[in-house]
């Protein structure tokens, strides 16, 4: 693939991950109905029959299969490239683990700290103070989104229509940069997603699990932060903040409404966004749309403001108004009157 375009690589590559991941879902969802890895219907969740959740095995082996090959073939090795995946690699074993065997938190923050701060430490990372304060900001927002991304996986085909969205919008983003490796991640993690998808959504005969939710949650943190390395943190962090913005809002959304009902925090709970817009009588298809539709426009703002495109701080303004506004709304939707505390 040497002699293509970089955007010609990137599209092959999606193409390679989204092949990769449709046709390794099908023999993964049969191992985990054999070896009963599956998730059981009851009060704190959703679905209504035994599903398996394997798929994020497929999702992280599509995503590491075609990027590798991309990074292989490409004219000069980009090292950055190889650390996000190594590390990615590290999460999907925590996440697999944890679906086995479920871990405690403390285990699994340390792991995913290490990895992170592995990630920061040799790829880079926005500076605002100049200190080692910038690491220990940059490592923490990774931590943040990645279980926020776990968190968001509580419905059909949410989280992978987000991550499509996300990479999609990152891999043209990192190539109009110039940054020809984090593109071909983005690419495949983007094509992998859309070919999980395809079994993913609803009914869905698989979820993703926490090697998956784990996985897409890191690799869009970690390549979004050394998108951004070396930026004034201002300019950078406005970035990150829409381009997840979804999954943060989603996730101080579920810690406010918790809070404010004197629930645990950490508990399971049928309040997350997903399950507020079903409440007003969306379809699950309706709310993965919706949701995928607010991730687009989100990340395109963040685009068009890391390349300076529109003003920052206008847009961070109109931004934080727009989602504390539909916080006051989608905290009035009765969603604590059910039995049980549903799926998280």
């Amino acid at each position: 693939m040497s002699g293509l375009t970089p955007w010609v690589v990137s599209a092959v590559t999606g193409t390679g991950a989204l092949f990769i991941a449709a046709l390794l879902t099908e023999p993964l969802r049969r191992l985990a109905l054999r070896r009963g890895y599956t998730d059981r219907p009851s009060a704190r969740r959703v679905h209504v029959r035994p599903t398996p959740y394997l798929g994020g095995i497929a999702v992280a082996l599509a995503t590491l299969a075609a990027a590798s090959m991309a990074a292989l073939a490409a004219k000069e090795y980009d090292a950055t490239v190889g650390v996000v995946l190594t590390c990615a690699a590290l999460i999907a074993l925590l996440g697999l683990s944890d679906d086995l065997r479920p871990l405690s938190i403390r285990v699994r923050l340390c792991i995913e700290a290490a990895a992170a701060l592995v990630v920061v430490l040799w790829c880079g990372h926005p500076v605002l103070f100049g200190t080692w304060l910038d690491v220990v900001l940059a490592v923490a927002w990774i931590l943040f989104t990645t279980n926020a991304f776990n968190l968001l996986d509580n419905m059909d085909g949410v989280v992978s229509t987000v991550t499509v969205v996300t990479a999609g919008f990152l891999c043209c983003a990192a190539l109009s940069a110039g940054l020809v490796g984090t593109a071909s991640v983005m690419a495949a993690l983007a094509g992998a997603c859309a070919g999980f998808l395809l079994h993913n959504w609803h009914p869905a005969r698989i979820f993703l699990g926490d090697a998956g939710s784990l996985f897409v949650g890191f690799v869009v943190s970690s390549a979004t932060v050394t998108m951004h390395r070396d930026n004034a943190a201002f300019s950078g962090y406005t970035s990150l903040f829409l381009i997840t913005l979804v999954v943060t809002a989603d996730t101080v959304l579920v810690m406010v409404a918790r809070r404010r009902e004197g629930r645990p925090v950490l508990q399971g709970g049928r309040d997350h966004i997903a399950h507020r817009l079903r409440c007003l009588g969306l379809t699950v298809r309706q709310v993965s749309v919706v949701i995928g539709g607010f991730a687009a426009m989100t990340c395109l703002t963040a685009v068009l403001v890391m390349f300076r495109v529109l003003p920052q701080t206008a847009v961070l303004i109109t931004v934080v108004t727009v989602t504390v506004v539909a916080w006051g709304l989608l905290l009035r939707v009765p969603v604590y009157t059910v039995t049980g505390d549903g799926r998280s």
